[in-house]
């Protein structure tokens, strides 16, 4: 069994999740909109353009999905925190620096108690970052 985030988007859902697979150098972004539905899938006049299902995988069993909240569904709004282990530090370093532009460091990335590197962010979307080094063994 896993988990994996599914993050909430107010309409920017197509390009943030294409920035965050550039971000993260995945090549298998998958977006579908409300056009690519079967006929009578959704409500009547729902937003053709609106995000109805995106996805990327960065290995096996470790996907980020992400869709436009429609208005008629019940969301909160609250996007989980996304946490991403890095494989080094120089990694680490330039996928925070990428996600923190125009967004809000809350924690800049420094070395703490439990890692060489860690830094906590909002993207300029709205989603919570924290970034880290993978533990090694």
């Amino acid at each position: 069994m896993s988990f994996a985030p599914y993050l909430g988007f107010p309409g920017t859902c197509r390009e943030a999740m294409t920035f965050y697979a550039e971000v993260f150098g995945a090549t298998d972004l998958q977006i579908m909109s409300n056009a690519d539905a079967p006929e009578g899938a959704l409500p009547p006049g729902d937003d053709p353009h609106r995000v109805l299902h995106a996805q990327f995988n960065l290995g096996p069993g470790a996907p980020l999905m992400g869709s436009d909240v429609p208005p008629w569904m019940p969301s909160g709004r609250g996007s989980p925190t996304v946490y991403h282990a890095a494989p080094d530090r120089t990694r680490a370093e330039a996928v925070f620096a990428r996600l923190s532009a125009g967004g809000t460091i809350h924690m800049p990335m420094a070395a703490t108690f439990w890692s060489e590197a860690f830094g906590f962010l909002t993207d300029r979307f709205g989603t919570a970052w924290m970034i880290t080094l993978a533990p090694t063994a």
